[in-house]
């Protein structure tokens, strides 16, 4: 195929470039996964794509063709949660607490994991989720296994070094067939593309200001709750709740991160239950997180 076509879309400035339609968006990502095309055209693609920059049609597109490659196993009664797969810097990953705080609650966790991508170099899920014991609640996939075609692309995207529309579409994947869905969105512009891209894939699909672009909440921020076609607006104030926990702005090693998960102090673990309040409350599984929260504290 003339994969240039796609490049000359993208890459050749305000006046030329153009927005590719589904049809287009689907073969050009089909392309790249296969790996027909040279790393070189698939590394200016994806710098021209991030400066256009992309279109809720062009990523539905890109999704529809990652369906094709991606292996499925359904797991019933699970919510996924979905995060990037640049790490986390300066704060541990909280989802192996709120999987022993949900261990009675029917509801699993799904969380995906692979080698480190651009653009913060920091601990990835994958290596916490290979270097502790997970509760039988929680279901981790590892890319490598259920879709090869992206985590073959990981050495062309690091020597690019930066952030494309792949760490958009790529943090939610469907690969259990859960119902419920949550991942963290940086920027409020997002929450309307990614309901338009992911909404309708789910029962009941969410979005977070979570710590680090993850779905896990830290401090105050907003939750956003997509069901049939609405979206609405929450604010979490873990103050609110009783909690107090400091986040940290320093750097943390990964024995420092397992460490926090194995010794919890008094107020993480605080968090780690209004998190699970918040999976609850998508999931259904309470009508509000103020009854899921009181729930896990019961």
């Amino acid at each position: 195929m003339d994969f240039f076509k796609y490049i000359h879309a993208v890459g050749t400035g305000v006046k030329g470039n153009r927005d590719l339609t589904l049809a287009e968006s689907k073969e050009m990502m089909e392309s790249v996964l296969k790996q027909e095309v040279h790393g070189e055209q698939i590394a200016a693609f994806l710098l021209g794509w991030r400066l256009k920059p992309e279109t809720t049609e062009e990523f539905r597109g890109v999704v529809e063709a990652c369906d094709m490659f991606i292996k499925k196993t359904t797991v019933p009664n699970t919510i996924e949660l979905g995060y990037p797969f640049d790490g986390k810097v300066n704060n541990p990953f909280m989802f192996p607490l709120v999987g022993k705080i949900l261990e009675n609650s029917e509801l699993g966790l799904v969380v995906v994991g692979d080698d480190l991508a651009p653009a913060k170099a920091g601990i990835t899920l994958k290596e916490v989720a290979t270097n502790i014991e997970l509760n039988k609640n929680i279901h981790y996939f590892d890319r490598a296994d259920f879709f090869k075609e992206m985590h073959d692309l990981t050495g062309i995207r690091m020597r690019l070094g930066l952030r494309t529309g792949f760490n958009t579409i790529e943090k939610i994947t469907g690969v259990a067939s859960s119902e419920f869905a949550i991942t963290g969105v940086f920027h409020k512009p997002f929450v309307k593309k990614y309901v338009e891209v992911f909404s309708h894939r789910y029962k009941r699909f969410a979005l977070i200001q979570g710590n680090e672009g993850t779905p896990e909440l830290f401090s105050k921020g907003r939750l956003w709750v997509a069901n049939d076609g609405e979206v609405e607006e929450f604010i979490i104030d873990p103050q609110h709740y009783g909690i107090n926990y400091t986040k940290s702005w320093e750097k943390i090693t990964l024995d420092e991160s397992i460490e926090q998960l194995n010794n919890p102090s008094e107020e993480f673990l605080k968090l780690a239950r209004l998190n699970a309040a918040v999976y609850l409350f998508v999931a259904q599984k309470a009508s509000s997180i103020d009854e899921a929260f009181e729930k896990l504290n019961g």
